[in-house]
């Protein structure tokens, strides 16, 4: 499939290809940039580069997703086995800010998924309540994450908990969103921040001692990357909750 890169003058060849995740794409071109399928041509959400596919009579539409500007494109391109997130996927997000990452997530779920997206300041509240008038799949929620009652009335159960509120209570933060709405067997992806936990200890000491955290909550990690060199001292997460119990004859 051949393409131009909206704004690069000369319609320069690119190759638009499917990334082993779900939803989201590979732009191979003089370089190579991970992209997801813009779900409202047309409009950028955060000045980001799209791309302009010809296909017969219909143009389609792709998003370059930063990997500078967001963990889970860190993470992505960083070989994480698992983001738990496809098209039709439930999504809660905590930590949405000004919706950068959420905008994406949103075109991988598509229009038959759904993204919850909760964020406590106001001002970035602004942002992403503006972006979900256009995206359908979003329902903003600006509102604490520490205090998931006071949200119980507007999430429904969600497949997958995704947080990035750089708090030093975050692991108890996604347990208790956890009970309330992520299914049994369901999964969660974390951003750790170790200066946000712990400024003092080595980031390898943080990411054990969140790890046990989450153990202890039921949320039982099964995969932990670094996010270098986009992201210093950071590191992801990804686990399942309340994972069902082996069966003693299999």
């Amino acid at each position: 499939m051949y393409l131009f890169i909206g704004g690069f003058k000369g319609g320069k060849n690119v190759i638009i290809e499917p990334h082993r995740h779900e939803g989201v794409f590979i732009a191979r071109g003089k370089e190579d940039a991970l992209v997801t399928l813009n779900m409202v041509p047309g409009e950028a959400v955060y000045g980001e580069k799209r791309i302009s596919v010809e296909d017969g009579e219909n143009k389609i539409e792709y998003r370059v997703w930063n990997p500078f500007r967001s963990k889970l494109a860190a993470a992505i391109l960083g070989g994480v086995d698992q983001i738990y997130m496809s098209p039709g996927s439930k999504v809660l997000y905590l930590g949405a800010a000004s919706g950068t990452t959420v905008s994406h997530v949103s075109d991988v779920v598509g229009p038959e998924g759904l993204v919850y997206a909760v964020e406590f300041s106001h001002r970035s509240g602004r942002d992403l309540l503006n972006m979900a008038k256009k995206r359908t799949n979003i329902i903003p929620i600006i509102e604490d994450a520490r205090h998931p009652h006071k949200y119980r009335m507007l999430v429904g159960m969600v497949d997958t908990v995704f947080a990035d509120v750089a708090q030093p209570d975050q692991a108890r933060i996604v347990a208790l969103n956890s009970q309330y709405f992520l299914k049994n067997g369901g999964h969660f992806v974390i951003s750790i921040k170790a200066s946000c936990i712990d400024s003092t200890a080595q980031p390898e000491a943080v990411f054990a001692s969140e790890v046990k955290k989450l153990q202890a909550d039921k949320l039982k990690p099964q995969e932990q990357i670094t996010l270098e060199p986009y992201e210093r001292d950071h590191a992801v997460v990804v686990g399942v909750y309340r994972p069902p119990p082996k069966s003693k004859g299999g």
